[in-house]
């Protein structure tokens, strides 16, 4: 053996017991694992401000508006507390069935979240329940912060009140903020919050610190801690809920009135129930590929649909004995939605295929029709007030009495459509009338005024399909018809599912041109959603019954979302 044979053996063996005696210091920084570490905090770091202000303007008016809704008193913000007697006024027993099934479908969304979470670290062979304390006491924390706000607020909104009332000068509000934060209610929910979220990320560091790299990044704390706030939150909702049905039970049998809320209840979850059912039979049957199969469940899916709807039969009676204003305001806005958005899509679709064209002045045609969107609200819905006015002289009217008609009443006109086409030959109930002519022609500005958004943003999606292939369908003798409906409208399917989500938001929430274009002589037949909650805390000044319809109006508008997300999302083509 060479010396250079045995100096290479003493250096390795030197090297192996240097090693061995001085190990290295494991960093969570360093490496591949340490580098997505790193990008992850200084991305936290940016958004963390953007969050703040989101937080701040967005995510507390509406805790707010959900605090407020559970008080009552007139032209007070801070009023006594009323429990959901707010909903109760609304939508009657309907408010129990809509909280229980709010509580439930937090729970499923919970459980969904840990079972997803669950298989996919299974798959990657990550650690998984080790992170489910840490998570389950620092959502423990948040909701307990919660809490601390709720508490907070009534007192930090009294002290203008005690500054008034005591006539001190501006010095004395830092003192009475100080002492009515120093309530131990208070103190003893933001002390608890504090406890519980320090105590959640000292364990997370601690588990953290005896794992390797590659579980530290990918621990499972975050699905543990939303999970635990949406049980809590589900656990809160069902003991209010609970406790709300036993205080109007024991009321109506104290006034000797009978109260069939747990028959209402029953029936009508039961009902909806059945239709989640009948729907998910239905959607499978496509799916079959024996006939037997599919029109076997498509039977099912009828028998159930029956079956739900003789189960629903109850919710008339409870939609009677809600708030009419209410519901009329969400009948007008369903009708607002149903005549806009169908008409603005199609218009918007026809528009931006005929501009997408090789014509002359298909600039100036796309600045045409987007004027009206950027054109303010107000200002343009003040002019069709004047075109579509009920005097004889107005443009639309004058353009009648020229071609030998007879003048309308327009946005002074109650009566329904279908009720003014029909005359007096045949009087229709007022489910079956249609909107009014006045909500007709507010549906008529909202088209106007929505189409050309929708067509730049049509345009937009024509332009991302790859010319190639209208190319090779010409070449295989595909017609304009054809291109039209084989690569067009599913290559578009993403855009048109954008602007159906988008417009039947903005549709439910439509204020600025509905409350310009309103009259009195309409009857309240234009009063959308959104007009109804505004008319009733600005004019009535019931701030906590404003904030219970903004509520429902929110849980409505989460509800279309979630439908029409589940309706579309199957049939977008994402290419």
């Amino acid at each position: 053996m060479s010396k250079r044979d045995l100096a290479s053996m003493s250096t390795t063996a030197v090297g192996k017991q240097v090693r061995t005696v001085t190990p290295a210091r494991s960093n969570i920084f360093a490496g591949r694992q340490g580098r997505k570490l790193r990008e992850a905090l200084l991305a936290y770091l940016f958004l963390f401000p953007a969050f703040l202000i989101i937080g701040l303007f967005g995510l507390f008016p509406l805790l707010f508006a959900a605090y407020q809704s559970t008080l009552v008193g007139l032209n007070r913000i801070v009023g006594r507390y009323d429990g959901l007697n707010n909903y109760v006024r609304a939508i009657d027993n309907l408010t129990y069935v809509l909280f229980f099934w709010l509580a439930a479908l937090l729970v499923f969304m919970a459980l969904r979240s840990i079972m997803q979470a669950r298989r996919t670290a299974q798959e990657k062979q990550w650690a998984f329940w080790i992170w489910a304390p840490s998570g389950a006491i620092i959502g423990a924390g948040f909701i307990l912060f919660v809490l601390f706000i709720f508490r907070a607020l009534p007192a930090v909104l009294e002290v203008p009140q005690l500054m008034r009332a005591r006539g001190g000068p501006q010095a004395s509000f830092q003192q009475l903020l100080a002492q009515a934060l120093a309530a131990p209610p208070i103190q003893q929910a933001l002390w608890g919050a504090l406890l519980f979220i320090v105590a959640g990320i000292a364990l997370h560091w601690y588990i953290a610190r005896r794992r390797s790299p590659r579980d530290r990044l990918h621990n499972a704390t975050s699905v543990f801690t939303g999970a635990a706030v949406m049980l809590l939150s589900a656990a809160y909702l069902l003991w209010l809920t609970w406790t709300e049905i036993q205080r109007a039970y024991s009321e109506a049998l104290e006034a000797g009135e009978g109260l069939d809320i747990w028959s209402q209840i029953i029936t009508i979850s039961a009902g909806f129930l059945l239709l989640f059912v009948a729907w998910q039979l239905w959607d499978s049957a496509s799916h079959r590929q024996s006939n037997a199969g599919t029109a076997l469940r498509l039977g099912a899916a009828a028998a159930l649909l029956a079956s739900a709807w003789f189960l629903i039969g109850e919710l008339p009676r409870a939609i009677a004995a809600g708030d009419d204003t209410w519901w009329y305001g969400l009948l007008a806005t369903l009708y607002y939605s149903m005549g806009t958005i169908p008409i603005q899509l199609g218009v918007a679709l026809l528009l931006a295929t005929l501009l997408f064209q090789d014509i002359w002045g298909k600039s100036v045609f796309r600045i045409i029709y987007f004027v009206p969107y950027i054109a303010p609200f107000v200002g343009t819905a003040a002019v069709f007030r004047i075109i579509f006015s009920s005097r004889p002289s107005a443009p639309v009217n004058a353009f009648l009495r020229s071609v030998g008609a007879d003048p309308l009443a327009w946005l002074n006109e109650p009566a329904g459509i279908f009720q003014l086409m029909l005359g007096d030959a045949l009087t229709l109930p007022a489910w079956a009338a249609g909107p009014s002519l006045a909500l007709v022609v507010i549906i008529i500005y909202g088209t106007w005024s929505f189409v050309g958004f929708n067509t730049v943003i049509f345009l937009a999606g024509l332009g991302s399909i790859p010319r190639e292939l209208y190319e090779a369908a010409s070449i295989d003798g595909g017609g304009r018809w054809a291109q039209f409906r084989h690569i067009t409208l599913p290559l578009l399917s993403p855009t048109i599912y954008f602007l159906t989500l988008y417009s039947v938001i903005g549709t439910f929430k439509a204020f600025n041109h509905i409350y310009v274009l309103r009259t009195a002589a309409a009857l309240g037949t234009t009063d959308t959603a959104s007009v109804v909650i505004f008319q009733t805390f600005k004019r009535d000044t019931r701030y906590g019954y404003a904030s219970a319809l903004a509520i429902l109006l929110l849980l409505i508008i989460l509800a279309l979302t979630a439908v029409n997300n589940r309706l579309a999302s199957k049939r977008v083509f994402y290419g």
